[in-house]
């Protein structure tokens, strides 16, 4: 195809997403916003406000509304805007021929027509039918339920009423390469392949995560509080007789004051300011979602390779069954690299780049291509000398024990020669030798083949065993002072590898990890899930584990209550990625590792890593603070003022003073996303607690309404305040206080020590000072406000001091009974003030 075909075929088939998200215009956008069942309440009052000749309650209530919506539209598009882009830098790709070449595009841009080329470890990214293949093995799992890869060709077939994954040469979307090289013609893309009807049911319900459990926990926590609040109001003023208009009015107006509206954009810039924090410290984040349980994860499964090591093979030597150097056993793995078609691994690379063989009279007859059940991959290649038939050789590397199993004789000098149990137990010293130095070994095997029978895994018997290959693999520099500090903050490595326990514990002692106990994939067969969850809690280095014995770790540490993360870039780690709470892959794995993962690191190593869990604990923090604020002052102005409203001759203030408050008092809170997070709560890992939440409503509530009761009391007996009076004195107290407190709940320990942005710090004092210059303009005469006396600003700052104290010390013992450890941590500081 040509581009410009391309472009007509997108535009003709839509982009190729089997379950695309419906991105409506800024303007549905904007209408979606007013939807909200209090936006609708609000401008229906402010319509019989209007209707009843109440022109400037209904002008405050339009204003209102019409802001908050600006405000939350213009916040939401723009973090949106900065996540897409993000995401494109981790886009699955493919490879597609246009315009005379290959090219790697998005796999969005795939249309029908398009000619694929396949290779291990890629997706495959739309429905087609093979041109061309060889030894081509497909994991089909998502379509079949079948774990084990099938083999694909391509080749004339009778045509089918609708292409079945068993079609021998078809492809599908949602499925991936094991194995193998191919061609093939897409035939169909996005909801109208295979995976479609698939991929729209998974779209159509995800799975909740700890983050959106605990939102929506939140939600019905206040919409119970303020439905029993509003009905409150409604019913006694009736029954006292109030009017039952200005009642329901000023009942809207209080549930508009309990109601965080600002919610879903204070969570959505703060998770995507986070988000692009993490760019910057080389993180990309696929999921706004996965960012707080990014910060939650008190549990990180890993490999050792790349993790702890730089993942940067190097061979250091090869040597016969009994560890004298052999030229032979290279020979032979340098063949099985050359004519493989799996995905390339780095012990493959490092065999490549060693020395470079001449491979021209030796060609490529059969493969089997590697799994983790078997542990390793065999070719079968010909080579013909003169006149000679040509000879066929089966050359198998892998697993050094699963070789030394599988192998009748070894070669020595030369000569092959039965392989008895003495000289086995000698090729697995040799093999313990060369681990205990902390190489990776590699062993190789080989056999002749008489005929040319299709090869079977029952050809890989009766081998000659050639010796081992001995790997390094040095230890990152980074890797102790990591380590380090993700235990400082409370985050536990676990290594799970396939390697041999010899390897692994030289590795993870250089490394600092003293933890000498070591759990063999072997042990892990024996036990059941609930001695596992024991086992997987108090052990530190796991060996020899296959893909499904990782999955099943991490499936037990879930249910001991861990945030498990997990860490992975090969075919075998996908069912781990998908099982963690938080899947973790780095830019260069492939495809199938990465698009199951929720996290990118653009750079391996847990440096990289560490730096991420602490932006995601940053941005959780902060969205913390919002709910904390929402719960607290502000809950207890709204039900003081709801008890006043029974008690006085008048309402305690009006409606449209209520919306004004309540919308400056959210102004005030827009900058929380930028607001800096204390060290002592990155410190930990931070879960979801709705019990704090309700706590701070709890006890934090009452004292804000404590001293609301205390201001009528000031202005009705002491200022001898009227209406208009006693309205503006409390408009002001109430949004200062309510206002200020965010200086105090934003941080666990001393609010002296602890320094918020620069923007929040000016738009809270900012939004102070225009409340209390607001009575004295002529836009508070306009909205029922009257100048105050200089003496009740006295007031106003001993009631503000002694409020943020007590609250404060209110706070520490709320925090540190949610969690001991920091809330100690807060409580030392607090202490240290003079």
């Amino acid at each position: 195809m040509t581009s410009r075909e391309a472009a007509q075929a997108l535009a003709r088939y839509g982009p190729n997403d089997p379950a695309p998200a419906h991105r409506h215009s800024e303007i549905r956008e904007i209408l979606f916003l007013f939807l909200n069942p209090l936006i609708i309440i609000l401008l229906i009052a402010g319509i019989v406000s209007a209707f009843l000749g109440e022109m400037i309650s209904a002008s405050i209530i339009v204003v209102m509304v019409l802001l908050g919506i600006a405000i939350n539209f213009v916040q939401t598009y723009r973090s949106q805007r900065a996540v897409d882009r993000l995401r494109t830098h981790v886009m699955p790709t493919a490879t597609v021929f246009r315009d005379g070449q290959w090219q790697d595009i998005h796999r969005h841009d795939v249309v029908p027509g398009d000619v694929i080329h396949l290779s291990a470890g890629d997706l495959v990214p739309a429905d087609a039918k093979l041109l061309a293949s060889r030894d081509l093995f497909v994991q089909q799992a998502a379509l079949t339920g079948e774990s084990l890869a099938v083999e694909k060709e391509a080749g004339a077939v009778e045509a089918q009423l609708a292409a079945q994954p068993e079609d021998r040469n078809l492809v599908f979307l949602g499925t991936s390469v094991v194995s193998g090289t191919a061609t093939a013609l897409v035939s169909a893309t996005g909801p109208a392949t295979a995976f479609g009807a698939i991929a729209e049911r998974l779209a159509m319900h995800p799975p909740e995560t700890e983050f959106e459990r605990g939102l929506r926990h939140f939600g019905q926590l206040i919409m119970r509080t303020t439905f029993l609040l509003v009905l409150f109001i409604v019913v006694v003023r009736i029954a006292l007789h109030k009017d039952a208009f200005e009642s329901l009015v000023f009942a809207v107006a209080i549930a508009v004051g309990l109601t965080p509206e600002f919610l879903p954009m204070i969570t959505s810039v703060t998770l995507a300011r986070g988000a692009v924090r993490m760019a910057r410290a080389h993180v990309v984040v696929k999921h706004l979602s996965a960012i707080q349980n990014f910060g939650s994860i008190d549990v990180l499964c890993s490999d050792k390779t790349g993790t702890l090591t730089l993942g940067d093979m190097t061979l250091q030597d090869a040597v016969d069954p009994f560890g004298r150097s052999s030229e032979r056993p290279f020979t032979l793995a340098y063949l099985n690299s050359t004519f493989e078609t799996g995905i390339r691994s780095p012990l493959d690379a490092a065999i490549l780049t060693h020395k470079r063989l001449d491979t021209a009279e030796y060609y490529k007859c059969d493969e089997i291509p590697f799994d983790f059940e078997r542990r390793r991959l065999s070719i079968v290649v010909e080579t013909r000398k003169g006149d000679e038939r040509p000879a066929r050789m089966l050359i198998t590397k892998g697993s050094p024990e699963a070789m030394i199993e599988i192998s009748s004789f070894y070669e020595a000098d030369g000569q092959t020669i039965a392989l008895d149990t003495d000289n086995r137990r000698r090729c697995h010293a040799t093999c313990d030798s060369l681990s205990n130095q902390g190489f990776r070994v590699l062993g190789v095997a080989y056999r002749a083949l008489p005929s040319s029978d299709a090869l079977s895994i029952k050809d890989e018997s009766e081998l000659v065993f050639a010796g081992f290959l001995a790997f390094a693999d040095p230890l990152r520099p980074d890797a102790k002072a990591a380590l380090a500090a993700l235990h400082r903050d409370g985050v536990e490595l676990k290594i799970l590898t396939g390697d041999n326990e010899l390897v692994a514990r030289h590795i993870c002692q250089e490394a600092g990890i003293q933890d000498s106990s070591i759990v063999l994939g072997a042990d892990l067969e024996r036990m059941s899930d609930t001695a596992l969850g024991h086992v997987a809690e108090q052990a530190t280095l796991f060996a020899r584990v296959s893909p499904m014995q990782k999955h099943r770790i991490i499936l037990a540490l879930k249910r001991r209550s861990h945030v498990v993360g997990c860490m992975g870039d090969g075919i075998n780690d996908a069912p781990s990625l998908h099982a963690a709470d938080v899947g973790i892959s780095v830019a260069s794995a492939v495809d199938v590792a990465r698009d199951a993962a929720d996290i990118i690191l653009l750079e391996p190593g847990l440096k990289v890593l560490h730096n991420g869990i602490i932006e995601g604990r940053k941005a959780s923090a902060n969205v913390l603070k919002y709910l904390l604020m929402g719960t607290s002052s502000n809950f207890g102005n709204m039900f003081s003022m709801a008890v006043a409203s029974l008690f006085l001759p008048f309402l305690p203030m009006l409606p449209t003073q209520i919306l004004l408050n309540n919308f400056l008092y959210d102004l005030a809170q827009v900058t929380i996303p930028t607001d800096n997070v204390d060290k002592a709560y990155v410190r930990r890992p931070q879960r979801w607690d709705i019990h704090l939440v309700r706590n701070f409503m709890i006890f934090i509530g009452p004292i804000s309404s404590i001293y609301d009761f205390l201001t009528f009391l000031a202005l009705l007996y002491f200022f001898h305040a009227d209406e208009k009076l006693f309205h503006t004195g409390w408009f002001v107290e109430s949004l200062a206080t309510q206002t200020l407190v965010l200086f105090v709940i934003r941080t666990m320990g001393n609010p002296l020590r602890s320094r918020p942005s620069g923007a929040l710090a000016a738009t809270a004092i900012g939004i102070v000072l225009v409340g209390v210059m607001i009575p004295f303009s002529s836009v508070g005469g306009f909205l029922g406000f009257t100048p105050l006396p200089k003496l009740y600003f006295s007031f106003l700052a001993i009631a503000a001091v002694t409020y943020l104290l007590l609250v404060d010390a209110v706070k520490r013992r709320l925090f540190e009974h949610s969690r001991p450890q920091v809330g100690r941590q807060a409580a030392a500081e607090f202490n240290q003030i003079p």
